[in-house]
């Protein structure tokens, strides 16, 4: 009984294990509807109990001031939580809420006075009126955690009293939790732990009359450790909700890099400069060669004399489903695609199994049933040597013939001229690409632009520089207009293996485009013209095949061995947790449960695993902290007596239990009258400390330590 008495949260945890289980009694079939009475019974009387203490505490509390550590140490806190905010929010309420804060640190150094309750009525009014004007709403995401900020900073400048300090601490919680709607990267995640120690450090210490950081946060810390069972309870078993954190979608996709539902000369050119990650993948078996890693993604039929697009998705006519013949064993594999806000899924080509929640199109590109909002996990089977559609319908075919009339007269007369010469299919394709390979063509990501409505005709025969989607542009308009039908596919080509975490790592900057030509009897071929002007680009990847004089992310272009170790070290730390974390959907938590055993995993069930897991962890914590099991703060003065006594006992001069200080110190001073002043000052001062009322000018702390000080200057 004492230990409950000695800790509030036990008792509380222990009403809590009595409680829950009767809340939960509905789960059950068959379970009496007394027991839900029982347990509201009882639930309301804990809340009117606790309520009343909190009544008569903030009566209390209304005259308690804030000691000025606890006023430096929620500015810590806070600065802290809002200091990732900063780049989100406008500039104006980013220097408003600064403004506030320089403002609240001159009243704690007496310079300034806090604002009078109008003015600071008025600066809500204002406040709240800019944030109105800035969204054009006081709801949602960006309003609400702007509105949320410049009330925090208000709510410094009328702190008076610990309950003041109490709302900012809760505030300060809530506002941890917004910074995850923006980033759930590991990055984050840490800044945000940082966040919760120093916000509970400081909650801690208000309600210590001398509170010194070093006792503040040790105990934040102890509490957060032992937070840790029931948080993977909670994180294993609460039910998964699908789409983004708290069902908020980003904003549009804006600022995301990334593959387009189009392509124009220079398109590609912007892409290689980043080195965002696209997706990683992890193979079941050995990893392909990297001219083999060709990652399928939208694929473009029209074409109106510059840009190309999927056009219509439906022909006129019959259609046939997408049929893919292997010919090699199928490679099995698991992409983490990172999100792009498209529907388009990237699959090695060419897919032969299609993921859940999606579909193949025609052109076997396989389409999610919803934009990839959020990072997704699928897995992948495909075919590296294969035959395509090889009784493609006629309207598919005629698509694939189209041309803009009256453009590139150039390009069309010397696919006319081979056209006539009477040759195959294949030898018109290794005609083209001979040229490419012969002919003085160059291969960039710094093209010259293409000024001429003719933009094909301008490459092939004046400029001769250019980036993938130049090549695979030129190469599919002369298909088309030799007779033989062409589409562009884009996509990414290669990728680099991360030794530390051995999965297969794919950026922004090695998005590719190359074509597809239907030949007959086998069907789509995939025909990659920058191949013939770049062979290093297909063989070895991007960083081997650009100048050095062209812009490539250092990451990509690994030209610092260090710099790429340790960038494959923190790419490993990011994907373990974005597998072992972010990953952990309701698809993998049902696995998980199906691993445990456990067949239904319906609410009702995660409930009842909720609850039981819960109760488990906050059992255990209590039967530690009965019997004395927990670990617990020591008093520093008591450690350092102890370490003079063992100091002395090594020079036979041992203590009796009974001993008090003062006896003690006395007898060691008459066996060894040269440590007798030492001796003695120290015992006085370790009395000071334990038993004498509290020295407003002498913290407790600062005794300690200098208590400490004086036993290990002590030469026996």
């Amino acid at each position: 009984m004492a230990a409950l008495a000695a800790r509030p949260w036990l008792r509380e945890a222990l009403w809590g294990l009595l409680i829950v289980p009767l809340l939960a009694a509905p789960l059950f079939a068959g379970a009496p509807r007394a027991l839900l009475v029982a347990g509201s019974a009882l639930a309301f009387w804990r809340a009117f109990a606790i309520s009343r203490r909190s009544l008569r505490a903030r009566q209390h509390d209304a005259v308690l001031p804030l000691s000025l550590h606890s006023g430096w140490m929620l500015l810590a806190s806070l600065a802290v939580v809002l200091v990732p905010h900063s780049t989100r929010l406008p500039a104006w309420l980013t220097l408003l809420v600064v403004l506030f804060i320089g403002w609240r640190i001159a009243v704690m150094r007496r310079r300034l006075q806090p604002p009078p309750r109008a003015l600071l009525v008025a600066m809500v009014s204002a406040a709240s009126g800019g944030v109105f004007l800035q969204y054009g709403t006081l709801f949602g995401r960006e309003p609400g955690v702007a509105l949320l900020a410049i009330m925090i900073a208000l709510k410094l400048l009328e702190l008076k009293s610990r309950r003041d300090a109490i709302v900012l601490v809760f505030l300060a919680y809530f506002l941890v939790i917004t910074n995850f709607l923006y980033s759930q990267t590991l990055p984050t995640a840490l800044l945000m732990l940082l966040a919760v120690w120093l916000v509970t450090s400081t909650m801690i210490g208000f309600h210590q009359r001398q509170p010194a950081f070093r006792q503040t946060a040790s105990l934040a810390g102890q509490l957060l450790v032992q937070a840790i069972p029931l948080m993977v309870v909670l994180f294993l078993f609460f039910p998964r909700l699908p789409g983004p954190l708290w069902g908020l979608p980003r904003d549009g996709g804006q600022n995301v890099t990334g593959l387009s539902d189009s392509m124009s000369p220079g398109s590609f050119g912007q892409l290689s400069a980043s080195a965002d990650v696209a997706f990683r993948v992890e193979f079941s078996g050995p990893v392909p060669r990297t001219a083999e890693l060709y990652w399928r993604g939208p694929v473009f039929w029209t074409f109106d004399g510059r840009l190309w697009t999927v056009g219509s998705s439906a022909s006129p006519g019959p259609t046939v489903a997408p049929l893919v013949r292997p010919i090699s064993e199928p490679v099995a594999y698991t992409v983490t695609l990172e999100p792009h806000f498209e529907r388009w899924l990237l699959a090695l080509d060419m897919p032969t199994a299609v993921p859940p929640e999606a579909r193949a199109g025609v052109d076997f590109v396989l389409l999610a049933n919803a934009p990839v909002r959020t990072r997704v996990r699928y897995e992948g089977r495909a075919a590296l040597d294969y035959r395509v559609n090889e009784n493609e319908t006629e309207a598919n075919l005629r698509r694939a013939l189209q041309l803009p009339a009256g453009l590139n007269p150039r390009s069309v007369a010397l696919a006319a001229e081979l056209r006539a010469s009477g040759l195959e299919p294949e030898q018109i394709v290794d005609r083209v690409l001979s040229r490419f390979r012969d002919e003085p063509f160059f291969y960039t990501t710094n093209p010259p632009p293409l000024a001429s409505e003719h933009t094909v005709d301008q490459f092939l025969f004046e400029t001769r520089r250019g980036f993938c989607e130049h090549y695979a542009s030129a190469f599919t308009v002369l298909m088309r207009a030799a007779g033989l039908p062409a589409r562009v596919v884009t996509g990414y080509q290669g990728g680099v293996v991360n030794p530390v975490g051995n999965y297969l790592v794919v950026r922004q900057a090695e998005a590719h485009a190359w074509s597809e030509v239907w030949l007959a009897g086998r069907g789509w071929v995939r025909i990659d013209p920058t191949a013939a002007v770049s062979p290093l680009r297909v063989e070895s990847g991007i960083a081997a095949s650009i100048s050095i004089d062209d812009p490539l992310p250092m990451l990509v272009r690994g030209s610092l061995p260090m710099l790429s170790r340790a960038g494959f070290a923190v790419d490993a730390v990011a994907n373990a947790w974005n597998q072992w974390v972010l990953s952990y959907n309701t698809q993998r938590q049902q696995q998980f449960l199906r691993n445990l055993g456990l067949d239904s995993t319906d609410w009702k069930s995660l409930s009842v695993l909720l609850l039981a897991g819960a109760a488990a962890a906050t059992l255990l914590g209590a039967l530690l902290a009965l019997r004395g099991l927990l670990p617990g703060r020591r008093d520093p003065a008591v450690l350092a007596w102890e370490r003079l006594c063992r100091k002395l006992a090594r020079a036979g001069l041992e203590r009796s239990p009974s001993e008090g200080p003062h006896a003690f110190a006395s007898r060691v001073a008459a066996a060894r009258p040269d440590l007798a002043p030492a001796v003695l000052a120290i015992a006085d001062a370790y009395v000071q400390i334990r038993y004498r009322p509290a020295d407003p000018g002498r913290p407790a702390a600062a005794l300690a330590d200098e208590l400490r000080r004086r036993i290990r200057r002590l030469k026996t």
